[in-house]
C-alpha cells in the first residue's frame, strides 16, 4: 500500500516572541517520524511524506496515497488544531488513521471532555476554568478544595505543567493562573490535586477496543507531592520509573479498566489512545484526560507501555494502521 505520513516537525513550526519555552513540546522529531515510517516499511508499504501545515496542503492534493498515518498536531493556538489535518482528509475523502475530526476537537478541550465523560458516571477530579483574569475576582474559591494543580485547558504534552503547577492557596492559585493566561493565551484549568499514584492507559483497535498496557509512573523521590511535570518528562531516566503491568489492586485496575474503555467510546475514539489516571491512598482512580493522538516516539508513553507488554514499536505501529484499515476494509486495498 502507498500510505501519507502528515506529521508536524519541530523545525518546521514557527515562533514568535510571546511563544513560551515548551511551544513546541507537541511536536516531532526527524528521529520519530524516521522510526515510524520505516515501521511502516517494515510492514510491506511504501511511505510519501506529507508534513504538515502548508506544505501537507500542498502534497496530499498532489499525491495519491491509498490511507494516511496521522501523527500531526496541528498548527497554531486552537483547541480545535489536532483536527486540522483529519478535516481536510475528510473533505477530500481520504482514509486516515487514528481518531476523526470532531473526536480530537472535543478531547484536546479538557474541560469538555470531562463533562461529557462525567455524564456517564465516570470519576474525574472537581475543576474550575478560568477565561480571563476578570475571573479570578468573581468565582468564589472559598468553596474550592485546595491543593489544586493549575493546567492549560487546550494542551497537551504536560505544556504548562510544572513543578509550580500544584497551590495550595488562593494566592498561589492566582498567580500560577495569571502565568498560564499570559503565556499561552487560552483558558486555564484550576482542577482538585489527588495526591497519589499516577497510572497511564494504553488502549488499541476497535470493535471492541483492548487495553494494551496499564502503567504506574513512580518518582524516585518522594518528599514532594508528585506530578507528570514537564521538568520530570524532559529528565525522565534520573527522576521516574515505570512500573507496567502497573502493580495495583485487582479492583483497582479493574476499575481503570472499565473506565478507560468507557471513556474511548463516549469520546469516540479510534484506532489507539492513552488515558491518565490519579489513583487516590483509598484506591479510588479518578480519570484526568485522554490523548487520541498519543506520541508514537521511541521514548513516548504509549511506546514504553508497548514495550513493556511485549510489542516492538513496528508491531504498535502496525497495529494502530491494521484498526484503521479493518475501519475502511470496504475501500482501501489491502
Amino acid at each position: 500500500m502507498r500510505i501519507g505520513l502528515s506529521y508536524d516537525l519541530k523545525r518546521a513550526v514557527p515562533l514568535d516572541e510571546a511563544s513560551p519555552e515548551d511551544a513546541l513540546e507537541e511536536y516531532d522529531s526527524r528521529e520519530t517520524v524516521g522510526l515510524i515510517a520505516a515501521a511502516l516499511e517494515a510492514g510491506g508499504h511504501s511511505v510519501v511524506m506529507l508534513g504538515g501545515g502548508r506544505e501537507f496542503l500542498d502534497n496530499i492534493l498532489r499525491e495519491q496515497v491509498d490511507i494516511v498515518f496521522n501523527i500531526a498536531e496541528g498548527r497554531g493556538n486552537y483547541r480545535s488544531r489536532e483536527a486540522q489535518v483529519p478535516c481536510v482528509l475528510e473533505m477530500l475523502g481520504i482514509p486516515y488513521s487514528g481518531s476523526d475530526s470532531q473526536c480530537l476537537a472535543i478531547c484536546l478541550d479538557k474541560p469538555l471532555a470531562k463533562k461529557l465523560v462525567v455524564t456517564e458516571g465516570v470519576c474525574t477530579p472537581r475543576w474550575l476554568l478560568v477565561t480571563g483574569e476578570e475571573d479570578l475576582g468573581q468565582i468564589p474559591w472559598e468553596q474550592f478544595t485546595f491543593p489544586a494543580i493549575i493546567k492549560p485547558a487546550h494542551e497537551g504534552s504536560s505544556k504548562g505543567i510544572r513543578l509550580t503547577s500544584v497551590v495550595d492557596s488562593v494566592r498561589r492559585m492566582q498567580e500560577e493562573v495569571s502565568r498560564l493566561l499570559d503565556c499561552y493565551r487560552q483558558p486555564v484549568m484550576v482542577e482538585e490535586f489527588i495526591a497519589g499514584d499516577e497510572v497511564t492507559v494504553g488502549i488499541i483497535g476497535n470493535s471492541p477496543p483492548k487495553v494494551m498496557g496499564m502503567m504506574r509512573i513512580l518518582p524516585k523521590s518522594r518528599e514532594n507531592p508528585f506530578i507528570y511535570s514537564l521538568e520530570v518528562k524532559r529528565d525522565y531516566q534520573n527522576l521516574i520509573d515505570y512500573e507496567c503491568p502497573a502493580q495495583l489492586k485487582d479492583e483497582v485496575r479493574e476499575r481503570i479498566t472499565l473506565s478507560s474503555l468507557k471513556v474511548f467510546g463516549v469520546l469516540g475514539c479510534r484506532d489507539f489512545a492513552r488515558l491518565d489516571f490519579r489513583v487516590s491512598s483509598e484506591g479510588k482512580a479518578y480519570f484526568l484526560e485522554i490523548n487520541p493522538l498519543p506520541g508514537l516516539g521511541a521514548y513516548s508513553d504509549l511506546v514504553i507501555i508497548a514495550n513493556k507488554s511485549g510489542w516492538t514499536h513496528k508491531e504498535l505501529i502496525n497495529a494502530v494502521l491494521d484498526a484503521a484499515l479493518k475501519r475502511y476494509s470496504q475501500c482501501v486495498p489491502v
